[in-house]
Protein backbone atom coordinates (compact mmCIF):
# COMPACT_ATOMS: atom_id res chain seq x y z
CA UNK A 1 0.00 0.00 0.00
CA UNK A 2 1.61 3.70 -1.16
CA UNK A 3 2.27 5.87 1.65
CA UNK A 4 -0.99 7.91 1.63
CA UNK A 5 1.55 11.67 1.77
CA UNK A 6 2.72 10.22 -1.79
CA UNK A 7 -0.76 11.46 -3.29
CA UNK A 8 -2.13 13.54 -0.46
CA UNK A 9 -3.63 15.58 -3.15
CA UNK A 10 -6.69 12.72 -3.93
CA UNK A 11 -6.62 11.87 0.00
CA UNK A 12 -10.26 11.40 0.89
CA UNK A 13 -11.73 14.10 3.48
CA UNK A 14 -12.23 11.92 6.61
CA UNK A 15 -7.96 10.97 5.94
CA UNK A 16 -6.87 14.07 5.67
CA UNK A 17 -8.73 15.48 8.49
CA UNK A 18 -7.35 12.36 10.74
CA UNK A 19 -4.14 14.00 9.50
CA UNK A 20 -4.52 17.37 10.16
CA UNK A 21 -5.16 15.92 13.61
CA UNK A 22 -1.86 14.06 14.31
CA UNK A 23 0.03 16.93 12.52
CA UNK A 24 -1.32 19.58 15.53
CA UNK A 25 -1.11 16.60 17.91
CA UNK A 26 2.39 16.15 17.28
CA UNK A 27 3.78 19.45 17.40
CA UNK A 28 1.86 19.97 21.08
CA UNK A 29 3.81 17.44 22.56
CA UNK A 30 6.92 18.28 24.65
CA UNK A 31 9.57 16.24 23.29
CA UNK A 32 8.55 17.36 19.31
CA UNK A 33 9.16 20.98 20.55
CA UNK A 34 12.36 20.51 21.63
CA UNK A 35 13.46 18.10 18.73
CA UNK A 36 12.72 21.33 16.35
CA UNK A 37 13.93 24.10 19.28
CA UNK A 38 17.31 22.08 19.09
CA UNK A 39 18.11 21.84 15.40
CA UNK A 40 16.68 25.26 14.79
CA UNK A 41 19.05 26.37 17.14
CA UNK A 42 22.22 25.19 14.76
CA UNK A 43 21.26 26.85 12.15
CA UNK A 44 22.52 30.56 11.58
CA UNK A 45 19.34 32.36 10.64
CA UNK A 46 20.41 35.99 9.04
CA UNK A 47 18.70 39.31 10.09
CA UNK A 48 15.50 39.26 7.93
CA UNK A 49 15.65 36.05 6.65
CA UNK A 50 13.65 34.53 3.71
CA UNK A 51 12.11 30.65 5.01
CA UNK A 52 10.53 28.47 3.57
CA UNK A 53 9.13 25.33 5.06
CA UNK A 54 8.35 22.21 2.41
CA UNK A 55 5.85 19.74 2.87
CA UNK A 56 4.40 22.59 5.74
CA UNK A 57 0.82 20.68 6.67
CA UNK A 58 -1.16 22.45 8.71
CA UNK A 59 1.65 24.96 9.58
CA UNK A 60 2.46 23.64 13.02
CA UNK A 61 6.76 24.28 11.98
CA UNK A 62 5.87 27.25 9.96
CA UNK A 63 4.02 28.95 12.74
CA UNK A 64 7.18 28.59 15.03
CA UNK A 65 9.55 29.54 12.41
CA UNK A 66 7.48 33.00 12.20
CA UNK A 67 8.66 33.90 15.59
CA UNK A 68 12.04 32.63 15.30
CA UNK A 69 14.29 35.20 16.08
CA UNK A 70 15.79 37.25 12.76
CA UNK A 71 12.99 35.47 10.79
CA UNK A 72 11.39 38.00 8.06
CA UNK A 73 8.88 35.96 6.59
CA UNK A 74 7.93 32.09 6.00
CA UNK A 75 6.51 30.27 3.43
CA UNK A 76 4.90 27.23 3.53
CA UNK A 77 4.16 24.72 1.01
CA UNK A 78 2.60 21.72 0.92
CA UNK A 79 0.60 19.57 -2.19
CA UNK A 80 -2.17 19.49 -0.19
CA UNK A 81 -4.82 22.08 -0.92
CA UNK A 82 -7.28 20.73 2.55
CA UNK A 83 -3.92 21.45 4.43
CA UNK A 84 -3.16 24.50 3.18
CA UNK A 85 -6.45 25.91 3.89
CA UNK A 86 -6.18 24.28 7.29
CA UNK A 87 -2.59 25.99 7.95
CA UNK A 88 -4.29 29.86 6.37
CA UNK A 89 -7.21 29.36 9.21
CA UNK A 90 -5.05 28.37 11.89
CA UNK A 91 -2.74 31.39 11.61
CA UNK A 92 -2.46 34.92 10.62
CA UNK A 93 0.46 35.90 11.37
CA UNK A 94 1.60 38.83 8.77
CA UNK A 95 4.80 37.21 8.21
CA UNK A 96 3.38 33.89 7.17
CA UNK A 97 1.88 32.85 3.87
CA UNK A 98 0.60 29.49 2.28
CA UNK A 99 0.96 28.28 -1.35
CA UNK A 100 -0.20 24.98 -2.49
CA UNK A 101 3.32 23.40 -4.25
CA UNK A 102 5.06 20.01 -4.80
CA UNK A 103 8.40 20.16 -3.04
CA UNK A 104 10.06 18.25 -5.70
CA UNK A 105 9.35 20.96 -8.42
CA UNK A 106 9.01 24.34 -6.79
CA UNK A 107 8.04 27.38 -8.81
CA UNK A 108 10.35 29.76 -6.59
CA UNK A 109 13.23 31.05 -8.32
CA UNK A 110 16.87 30.53 -7.64
CA UNK A 111 18.13 32.10 -4.20
CA UNK A 112 14.80 33.36 -3.43
CA UNK A 113 15.74 31.56 -0.08
CA UNK A 114 18.13 32.12 3.11
CA UNK A 115 16.43 28.72 4.87
CA UNK A 116 14.55 25.89 3.94
CA UNK A 117 12.94 23.57 6.45
CA UNK A 118 12.20 20.19 5.67
CA UNK A 119 10.29 18.61 9.01
CA UNK A 120 8.83 14.91 8.98
CA UNK A 121 8.83 14.85 4.85
CA UNK A 122 11.14 12.81 3.31
CA UNK A 123 10.63 9.50 4.71
CA UNK A 124 7.25 10.22 2.63
CA UNK A 125 8.10 11.03 -0.76
CA UNK A 126 10.02 8.98 -3.34
CA UNK A 127 12.92 10.40 -5.06
CA UNK A 128 14.17 11.92 -2.11
CA UNK A 129 16.77 13.30 -4.12
CA UNK A 130 14.90 15.20 -5.99
CA UNK A 131 13.69 17.11 -3.30
CA UNK A 132 17.02 17.99 -1.39
CA UNK A 133 18.04 19.29 -5.07
CA UNK A 134 15.41 21.41 -5.21
CA UNK A 135 16.19 23.13 -1.84
CA UNK A 136 19.67 23.66 -2.94
CA UNK A 137 18.64 25.26 -6.27
CA UNK A 138 16.21 27.85 -4.02
CA UNK A 139 18.70 28.75 -1.36
CA UNK A 140 20.91 31.43 -1.95
CA UNK A 141 24.57 31.16 -1.78
CA UNK A 142 25.43 30.06 1.64
CA UNK A 143 21.83 29.35 2.70
CA UNK A 144 20.70 26.93 5.45
CA UNK A 145 19.02 23.52 5.29
CA UNK A 146 17.21 21.79 8.28
CA UNK A 147 15.48 18.03 7.64
CA UNK A 148 14.66 16.19 11.27
CA UNK A 149 12.59 13.08 10.53
CA UNK A 150 11.85 9.77 12.17
CA UNK A 151 13.48 6.73 11.60
CA UNK A 152 10.42 4.61 11.32
CA UNK A 153 12.40 1.22 11.38
CA UNK A 154 12.27 2.00 15.32
CA UNK A 155 9.50 2.56 15.86
CA UNK A 156 7.50 -0.33 18.78
CA UNK A 157 4.93 -0.15 21.34
CA UNK A 158 6.21 -4.36 22.45
CA UNK A 159 6.33 -4.44 25.76
CA UNK A 160 7.71 -8.27 25.59
CA UNK A 161 7.78 -10.83 22.49
CA UNK A 162 4.45 -11.22 20.58
CA UNK A 163 2.84 -8.20 21.10
CA UNK A 164 0.09 -7.85 19.05
CA UNK A 165 0.39 -4.08 19.06
CA UNK A 166 2.87 -4.59 17.34
CA UNK A 167 1.39 -5.68 14.38
CA UNK A 168 -0.44 -2.83 13.91
CA UNK A 169 2.98 -0.26 14.01
CA UNK A 170 3.98 -2.21 11.16
CA UNK A 171 1.42 -2.16 9.41
CA UNK A 172 0.89 1.53 10.12
CA UNK A 173 4.48 2.16 8.90
CA UNK A 174 3.56 0.54 5.52
CA UNK A 175 0.60 2.21 4.95
CA UNK A 176 1.98 5.98 5.64
CA UNK A 177 5.73 5.71 5.17
CA UNK A 178 7.25 5.69 1.94
CA UNK A 179 11.01 4.29 3.75
CA UNK A 180 11.68 3.72 6.75
CA UNK A 181 15.14 3.69 6.89
CA UNK A 182 15.88 6.86 5.24
CA UNK A 183 16.76 8.43 8.24
CA UNK A 184 19.82 5.90 8.30
CA UNK A 185 20.71 7.68 4.61
CA UNK A 186 19.59 11.34 5.31
CA UNK A 187 23.31 12.82 5.63
CA UNK A 188 24.49 10.78 2.32
CA UNK A 189 21.33 12.01 0.29
CA UNK A 190 22.27 15.76 1.66
CA UNK A 191 25.89 15.79 0.70
CA UNK A 192 24.91 14.39 -2.77
CA UNK A 193 22.83 17.22 -2.99
CA UNK A 194 25.58 19.58 -2.65
CA UNK A 195 25.47 20.56 0.93
CA UNK A 196 28.16 20.66 3.30
CA UNK A 197 26.42 18.78 6.08
CA UNK A 198 26.93 18.54 9.94
CA UNK A 199 26.56 15.06 11.93
CA UNK A 200 23.33 13.85 12.70
CA UNK A 201 21.46 14.89 15.58
CA UNK A 202 19.35 12.34 17.73
CA UNK A 203 16.39 12.34 19.38
CA UNK A 204 13.50 9.85 20.67
CA UNK A 205 10.56 9.91 21.49
CA UNK A 206 8.83 8.09 24.40
CA UNK A 207 5.19 7.85 25.69
CA UNK A 208 4.10 5.88 28.75
CA UNK A 209 1.69 7.96 30.85
CA UNK A 210 -0.95 9.52 28.95
CA UNK A 211 0.39 8.46 25.24
CA UNK A 212 -0.27 10.61 22.24
CA UNK A 213 1.28 10.48 18.83
CA UNK A 214 2.34 6.54 19.68
CA UNK A 215 -1.30 5.75 20.28
CA UNK A 216 -2.22 6.69 17.03
CA UNK A 217 -0.09 4.39 15.42
CA UNK A 218 -2.42 1.66 16.64
CA UNK A 219 -5.38 3.48 15.36
CA UNK A 220 -3.98 3.85 11.68
CA UNK A 221 -2.17 0.43 11.95
CA UNK A 222 -6.06 -1.19 12.09
CA UNK A 223 -7.64 1.00 9.50
CA UNK A 224 -4.80 -0.66 7.40
CA UNK A 225 -4.90 -4.01 8.26
CA UNK A 226 -9.16 -3.81 8.03
CA UNK A 227 -8.60 -2.29 4.31
CA UNK A 228 -6.41 -4.72 3.31
CA UNK A 229 -8.84 -7.54 4.54
CA UNK A 230 -6.49 -8.66 6.61
CA UNK A 231 -8.56 -8.46 10.22
CA UNK A 232 -11.80 -8.19 10.89
CA UNK A 233 -13.64 -5.01 12.46
CA UNK A 234 -14.08 -6.57 15.69
CA UNK A 235 -10.44 -7.58 15.97
CA UNK A 236 -9.12 -3.69 15.41
CA UNK A 237 -11.37 -2.82 17.96
CA UNK A 238 -10.08 -5.49 20.14
CA UNK A 239 -6.69 -3.88 19.53
CA UNK A 240 -7.62 -0.51 19.97
CA UNK A 241 -9.68 -1.59 23.08
CA UNK A 242 -6.21 -2.79 24.51
CA UNK A 243 -3.71 -0.12 23.85
CA UNK A 244 -6.35 2.00 25.37
CA UNK A 245 -6.33 -0.34 28.68
CA UNK A 246 -2.23 0.13 28.90
CA UNK A 247 -2.79 3.65 28.62
CA UNK A 248 -5.34 4.06 31.57
CA UNK A 249 -3.14 1.38 33.18
CA UNK A 250 -0.12 3.08 32.96
CA UNK A 251 1.40 -0.12 31.04
CA UNK A 252 1.84 1.76 27.60
CA UNK A 253 5.05 2.28 26.26
CA UNK A 254 5.74 3.50 22.26
CA UNK A 255 8.94 4.41 21.32
CA UNK A 256 10.51 6.27 18.18
CA UNK A 257 14.04 7.35 17.43
CA UNK A 258 14.27 10.77 15.32
CA UNK A 259 17.03 12.47 13.96
CA UNK A 260 18.22 15.86 12.28
CA UNK A 261 20.76 17.43 10.48
CA UNK A 262 21.86 21.10 9.74
CA UNK A 263 23.03 21.42 5.79
CA UNK A 264 24.54 24.73 4.04
CA UNK A 265 25.14 25.74 0.47
CA UNK A 266 28.31 26.67 -0.51
CA UNK A 267 29.11 30.23 -1.23
CA UNK A 268 29.96 29.53 -4.29
CA UNK A 269 26.06 28.22 -4.83
CA UNK A 270 27.96 24.74 -5.17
Amino acid sequence: MPDVFENIAAAPPPMLEMIAHVLELRASIPQQQEMLRTYLGDIDFPDGAEVLEIGCGTGAVARVLAAWPKVGHVLGVDPSPYLIDRARALSRLPNLAFEVGEGRALVSKEGSFDVVILHTVLTHVQQPETMLAEAHRVLRPGGWLGVCDGDFATATLATGDLDPLEVCVHAFVDGFVNDRWMVRRMSALATAAGFEVSPLRSYGLVETAKPGLSLTWVDRGVDVLVSRGRISPDLAAALTAEAKRRAEAGAFFGYMAYASLVGRKGQAGR
